[in-house]
């Protein structure tokens, strides 16, 4: 950052108000892009799942809980993995003390991984963590909503994410599902999201953004290659 260029406070602002404009209509935009999202059609859940939760076994329709809108975080933690995935866990230290926003928007939240409940509480007694956290394992939830891929379509590089065919480094992916419940008990899907679609459920992120050296991960050997989990920086 060094060399930046440097003005006056009159300049500055000229500056920024015209970057206002920009900022405005992408604000725009993107209020425009959440309505055509909620337009969406749906699709009625058909399968029972079964998941392990603080309660035992759950179904799908009880992930609501006293809520109509059911938003679920795919995190990525398989069964035979020593701890969850450290992108996951960035994501997840965004969770804690919304659901009670959430819950007065008719709103739940919730995370969902195929490792066992029993990996799963321990990990979140490490991190912290208050959310509800249930476990989809001997279930297909994870397979038909494409975030876990069998062996064969590792081998083969051919895995449905992002709603196209193509290769994935990891047998579990992450991603956001939403489901409604209406007042007869039916479930519907109504929206699923992959890849750059988490970003904005990233708030460190977009503070990040606001910042002269923003994310700086161009030059790194991967995109997150200086993430850590929060218990593993060295300060």
């Amino acid at each position: 950052m060094q060399g930046h260029k440097i003005v006056t406070r009159d300049e500055w602002l000229i500056a920024r108000t015209e970057l206002l404009v920009k900022e405005k209509e992408f604000t725009r935009l993107r209020d425009q892009l959440s309505k055509e999202r909620r337009e969406l059609p749906w699709v009625k859940v058909e399968k029972a799942y079964l998941f392990d939760g603080p309660k035992g076994q759950e179904t799908l329709g009880d992930l609501f809980e006293e809520q109509r809108q059911l938003i679920i975080y795919h995190f990525m933690y398989g069964p035979d993995w020593e701890d969850g995935c450290p992108s996951c866990s960035f994501w997840a230290d965004n969770f804690d003390g919304i659901n009670i926003h959430l819950n007065h928007r008719d709103i739940n939240l919730i995370a969902v991984s195929r490792a066992r409940l029993e990996q799963l509480d321990a990990y979140k007694k490490r991190m912290g963590w208050r959310f509800k956290w249930v476990s989809s394992y001997g279930s297909d939830f994870n397979r038909d909503y494409h975030v876990s891929f069998t062996a064969d379509e590792m081998e083969r590089g051919e895995m449905f994410h992002n709603f196209r065919i193509e290769g994935f480094p990891s047998e579990e992916a992450p991603g956001v599902s939403v489901f409604y419940k209406n007042q007869q008990g039916d479930i519907f899907h109504t929206y699923s999201c992959y890849a750059r679609g988490l970003d904005i459920l990233n708030g460190a992120y977009h503070y990040m953004d606001l910042t002269p050296g923003g994310r700086d991960e161009d030059d790194l050997p991967s995109t997150m290659a200086w993430l850590r989990r929060h218990d593993q920086y060295v300060r």
